[in-house]
């Protein structure tokens, strides 16, 4: 058993509770900026329609690749919080993944925004870990830890909601703002620019705090007295490790599954199977196939007359299909923006509940009351909902939203209690990173690329496919629940 590390003093306690926040919240802020601006910024670097069958295809891709990428250098970080410190590391995070929006803001081209979202994802990956580690051991009392924890944690859905407000306004106001130097005419006052540049705010807010908190000391007297055990993958796996590693795994798995294959790309693509977006776009799009074929005729027309009475046609029929494409893309805009809302309030919810049961209700109950009702509701609302009545569709993403957060808060306070304290940060990342990242957010490749074609074409198929996805792996969460291990003694 560890000794207790010296009490934080009320000043203190509040500091590293305010890093903590900050941190927390803009990590949210952070990732969720892609299904807020994804769709914009790939048609603009693209140069293709929002509703592009490439386009829904890339939304995939960049959320595996860049979570693909946080996982494995957020594995290397893991092992860096326990090598050389929790808040050393913290602060290299946070840094890595407020520059890397602002460089993605001035891309020109997609490999560019790729890059930086992946190194945002990197940042984003290493900093949880390191700052709910960091916490687990500055509040020695675990009455007081699994607060501290789960409500700064509660924080993080903030994030979501506050992507969506930022870039709402940006939207109205991106005219009025400085044109980005490095786009095209076009592209210089586009929206999801500056919402990008905007995650350069949480580098500045941390950096002025953090010479006030300390490091752990828990972590920090055994590296002074060279009792500290090097960190070591091979150890996650010994007899008395083993079990605890892969049940913490798969459950952080299961959550990222379910938020990246279902609830993640509802704004960006599932949304976009009702009527009163999927009939005008439709319109839009048979008069502009109209007016190509009248184009191409024309081309091919030896006749002056008739080559005239062809073009203007497809003018008109430009024209008739301008008005369309453009109430299809300001309907799925407002009802993104409300859905991603509604997503976000859920996770919020989620989060203070969890906060609010945490220290009343035994571990493995608390996981499976979050698990148990997303069995049924994840199929139920992306196989039957999503055309129909858009209130009953947003309350149930708001229950969606809210058992899959819960589940990542209670996960996040949970991995520092199983791992002894040289371990914590390469078993929590290990579980995140290589469990979550780069397993879990599989599913959104595995529903845009593979199963949503298999069930049906375009937005409908995510849709179906999403419910398959979200009910397999809250039933497995649930299995997997049975297994959850006990603290180890170094969390006593």
């Amino acid at each position: 058993m560890s000794t207790p590390a010296p009490a934080l003093s009320g000043f203190t306690r509040v500091l590293v509770l305010l890093v903590a926040i900050i941190g927390f919240l803009f990590d949210t802020y952070e990732l969720l900026m892609l299904p807020v601006i994804g769709t914009s910024a790939l048609s603009d670097l693209m140069k293709l329609p929002a509703d592009h069958v490439e386009v829904r295809e890339w939304t995939g891709r960049i959320l595996w690749i860049a979570a693909l990428c946080g996982g494995v250098f957020g594995l290397l970080g893991g092992w860096m919080i326990d090598r050389f410190g929790r808040k050393t590391i913290m602060v290299g995070s946070i840094l890595l993944y407020s520059l890397s929006p602002l460089a993605a803001a001035f891309s020109t081209e997609l490999w560019q925004f790729v890059l930086f979202r992946c190194t945002t994802f990197i940042g984003v990956c290493v900093e949880l870990v390191a700052a709910v580690t960091w916490m687990a051991e500055l509040f020695s009392d675990k009455r007081q830890r699994e607060w501290a924890i789960a409500w700064s944690l509660a924080a993080a859905s903030l994030g979501g909601l506050l992507v969506t407000v930022v870039d709402q306004w940006i939207v109205g106001q991106a005219p009025n703002f400085p044109a980005i130097p490095t786009a095209s005419p076009e592209s210089a006052h586009a929206p999801w620019r500056y919402t990008l540049i905007s995650g350069l705010v949480p580098g500045l807010m941390i950096l002025l705090l953090m010479p006030f908190v300390p490091e752990s000391r828990v972590w920090a007297e055994k590296k002074r007295t060279g009792t500290l055990k090097r960190p070591s993958f091979a150890e996650l796996f010994s007899p008395e490790l083993r079990r605890t590693t892969i049940v913490t795994t798969i459950l952080s798995a299961c959550g990222y599954a379910a938020a990246f294959g279902a609830l993640q790309l509802t704004p960006t693509q599932v949304i976009q199977v009702r009527a009163e977006i999927a009939e005008p776009r439709g319109e839009g799009q048979k008069l502009m196939k109209q007016a190509d074929e009248l184009k191409a005729k024309a081309e091919e027309s030896k006749d002056a007359d008739e080559k005239k009475s062809l073009m203007a046609k497809q003018g008109e029929l430009r024209k008739e299909a301008a008005p369309k494409l453009k109430e299809a893309r300001e309907i799925q805009e407002s009802r993104k923006s409300s859905i991603q809302l509604w997503q976000e309030v859920g996770g919020l919810v989620g989060r203070i509940l969890l906060a609010v049961l945490v220290s009343l209700i035994p571990a493995k109950r608390l996981f499976q009351l979050f698990v148990v009702p997303g069995i049924v509701l994840f199929p139920l609302t992306y196989y039957y909902l999503p055309a129909g009545e858009f209130f009953v569709f947003s309350l149930a993403i708001f229950f969606c939203g809210l058992l899959t957060v819960a589940q990542f808060s209670y996960l996040s306070e949970f991995l520092p209690k199983v791992f002894p304290l040289h371990l914590r940060g390469t078993g929590g990342s290990f579980a995140t990173n290589v469990g979550g990242r780069m397993i879990g957010t599989m599913a959104a490749t595995f529903n845009t690329l593979v199963l949503s074609k298999s069930l049906a074409a375009g937005p409908q198929g995510v849709a179906l496919a999403a419910a398959v996805i979200g009910g397999s792996v809250y039933f497995i969460a649930f299995v997997t629940s049975f297994f959850l291990p006990k603290a180890h003694a170094d969390s006593e």
